[in-house]
């Protein structure tokens, strides 16, 4: 059976991709009798990313960290200068496969003015 895994943020597998045929079997084995599964809200659960942002990351095919940047007007160089390091570390933290560490994406969030959570896809 061909699927696919969805991690969170710590590389715990949370979600399972599988194909519509594998889907719809599971669907007809259960005759319907699905378990309750309790649902516990936070703070986040709203998370969401503004609009321009989002256009600016499929219009220039950058990164989330990037289009934020962009967004707020800043350059590569003035990201690094306020985070304390270099330009190089800043392009290769927008990089699209880049998943920047809970800290960093703290420290991006303050400078950017939204939220780490906003930060990740």
């Amino acid at each position: 059976m061909s699927k696919q895994y969805i991690y969170d943020e710590a590389g715990k597998p949370q979600f399972v991709v599988l194909p519509v045929a594998e889907y719809e079997r599971l669907l007809s084995a259960s005759d319907g009798e699905w378990e309750t599964i309790p649902v516990e809200a936070d703070e986040h659960d709203d998370e969401t990313i503004p609009h321009d942002v989002a256009g600016i990351m499929i219009e220039q095919e950058v990164s989330l960290q990037a289009a934020w940047r962009i967004w707020r007007g800043l350059s590569q160089h003035d990201v690094a200068q306020q985070l304390g390091t270099t330009q190089s570390a800043i392009s290769q933290l927008e990089r699209i496969e880049s998943k920047p560490q809970k800290r960093t994406r703290e420290r991006l969030a303050k400078l950017y003015g939204c939220r780490p959570g906003q930060l990740i896809l």
